[in-house]
């Protein structure tokens, strides 16, 4: 799983039916200490992200894996809601 700041959504008024009841996000990817990585994705959302809110994401088939229906056709899907980050360094 990977971790990323939700910096938008994405409206469709036509997609395929297995996404009905899914939010589209646009993600920023970032890393542990919270600074941009790579280009922004769009993921299915079925936890109910809002934009500014950090989640983590699966990619690929284990992406639609975390969606009401985990045949969903969607290249990342968020698993949950970042509460805080705790980072232990030596």
């Amino acid at each position: 799983m990977q971790m990323a700041k939700v910096i938008g959504m994405v409206t469709s008024t036509i997609k395929v039916e297995d996404l009905y009841g899914v939010s589209l996000l646009v993600l920023q990817p970032v890393n542990s200490k919270y600074e941009e990585q790579g280009s922004p994705i769009v993921a299915g959302d079925s936890c109910g992200a809002g934009v500014g809110e950090y989640v983590f994401y699966s990619k690929s088939k284990e992406g639609a894996m975390n969606l009401p229906i985990p045949t969903s056709c969607v290249d990342a899907g968020i698993a949950g809601i970042v509460d805080s980050v705790y980072r232990i360094d030596k």
